[in-house]
């Protein structure tokens, strides 16, 4: 039981996030950084609720959509860890985290569903096209791998 009101004692939910743009995501995160390679067209955080799960949000048309207003970013959809334990579900909005209901299974099961007809239908059956992505020029190595993992 001291164990348990411990983590939650020493779990801070972050409130804001600063943005740093890198070349290529580093091996460990900080809390309170959003980390955003343009290159890899990813963004990486440990999640705002404070477990300090890493955050893997990859940029496309299907996945998200990363603004940056010469200051701040924002994030597009919300991001929901659905297969961490916390289960933290918040918007990130011109670097200030808003926080968003929880989603029962159900509402899980559906939105990843939604997710895949939306893939499908952009994508089709890749074999059938010869049509260059961006996801196609990005250089190979371990954030594209653990991208494409996490996308199934």
């Amino acid at each position: 039981m001291e164990t348990i009101l411990l983590m939650k004692i020493t779990m801070k939910k972050t409130e804001k996030l600063e943005n740093k743009f890198v070349t290529a995501i580093p091996e460990k995160l900080q809390d309170g950084i959003l980390y955003i390679s343009i290159e890899y067209a990813t963004v990486a955080h440990l999640c705002c609720c404070g477990c300090r799960r890493e955050v893997v949000t990859p940029l496309s048309p299907t996945d998200w959509k990363l603004t940056y207003d010469g200051v701040t970013c924002s994030l597009n959809p919300s991001i929901g860890n659905w297969s961490f334990p916390c289960k933290s579900h918040y918007w990130i909005r011109e670097g200030t985290v808003r926080w968003a209901e929880q989603w029962s299974t159900e509402q899980i099961q559906r939105g990843r569903e939604y997710d895949r007809r939306v893939k499908t239908h952009r994508h089709g059956n890749r074999s059938d096209t010869t049509e260059t992505t961006t996801q196609d020029r990005r250089p190979q190595g371990i954030w594209n791998w653990v991208t494409q993992w996490w996308r199934h």
